[in-house]
């Protein structure tokens, strides 16, 4: 019998480039939100891979990109203290996009991490031809300046196509040792932080373009309902945190309607999740240039660690 095999892996790329997706699919649960908006992804969020003969702790990091703001800042650092100390990191790479500067700047940060072993991703696979997935992947290797890929696997974590194989290939890659988490647990975040972003996907969606970024989500108050049933019941208000007055507003939507179409589908993918009832009370609050705010930030959980 092989011995059992463990270690951390960093799922790094460009913003939207399939990273939360990818996670879901290797843990079969959803740990991170997904968006089609860029830079969705805050926290490096550990999500856990069981298997027999491994246990993958992945981190799902934010997105290298030029930063703005002072999260930007403090994002673009998660991103190197996560390549800092892992086994493995997969680049994703978009197979319906051609590789540019900011490729080259990430794989030459993977450069600076020699002990991990490097697995290029080609993600999206589903949205071109073979023909030109061919291509793309031939391109791949002019990427890796100083080291060489241990790996190069094109995959769609949309359809789970060759996610097993990718699962497989990361098993064999890891170090000996036992298991950091207990069989069960898919993830080591924290349950109120799971409901933030739950609440903040829902709230990104459809929506402008500038206000995604805008976004944060806080609990103001959790509590469990004393009742009997097969299933707990949780009273959750928590605050959507805006910018500007404006973007109340569009949060808001006619009457309030598009507020209460976020609780509607944040509530039901809480429950999904918690596997619980939900009660959940939103609010809006402006939180002025709070991406810009050390004090505001320290608050909202982006504190320099």
């Amino acid at each position: 019998m092989s011995e059992f095999r463990s270690g951390f892996v960093a799922i790094v790329g460009r913003p939207n480039t399939g990273k939360s997706t990818l996670i879901n699919a290797l843990v079969g649960s959803k740990i991170a939100i997904t968006s089609p908006h860029p830079n969705t992804t805050r926290h490096a969020i550990r999500g856990i891979v069981n298997q027999p003969t491994f246990q993958a702790v992945l981190v799902d990091t934010p997105g290298i990109h030029k930063p703005k703001t002072l999260l930007g800042h403090r994002l673009n650092a998660v991103v190197g203290e996560s390549m800092d100390s892992v086994d493995i990191v997969l680049m994703c790479l978009p197979a319906d996009e051609t590789s540019g500067g900011g490729d080259v700047f990430l794989a030459q940060e993977i450069a600076k991490h020699p002990r991990a072993k490097k697995f290029a991703l080609v993600t999206k696979t589903d949205l071109i031809s073979k023909e030109k997935l061919a291509l793309r992947l031939a391109g791949i290797n002019d990427l890796a300046k100083g080291f060489t890929w241990d790996e190069i696997v094109p995959i769609s974590a949309a359809i789970h196509s060759q996610i097993d194989l990718l699962a497989e290939l990361i098993g064999k890659s890891l170090p000996v040792g036992p298991a950091f988490y207990p069989e069960g647990m898919k993830s080591d975040q924290d349950q109120q932080q799971l409901i933030c972003e739950l609440i903040r996907e829902a709230a990104m969606r459809d929506a402008r373009e500038e206000l995604p970024h805008s976004i944060m989500v806080t609990i103001d108050e959790m509590s469990e309902r004393d009742e009997k049933g097969s299933r707990p019941f949780f009273d959750i208000h928590a605050t959507i945190h805006v910018e500007r007055d404006s973007q109340t507003g569009i949060i808001l939507g006619h009457k309030g309607e598009r507020l209460k179409d976020i609780g509607m589908r944040a509530r039901a993918d809480i429950e999904r999740e918690l596997n619980a009832r939900i009660f959940l009370g939103l609010h809006v609050k402006v939180s002025k240039e709070w991406q810009r705010d050390p004090k505001l930030l320290q608050r909202l959980g982006f504190g320099e660690n």
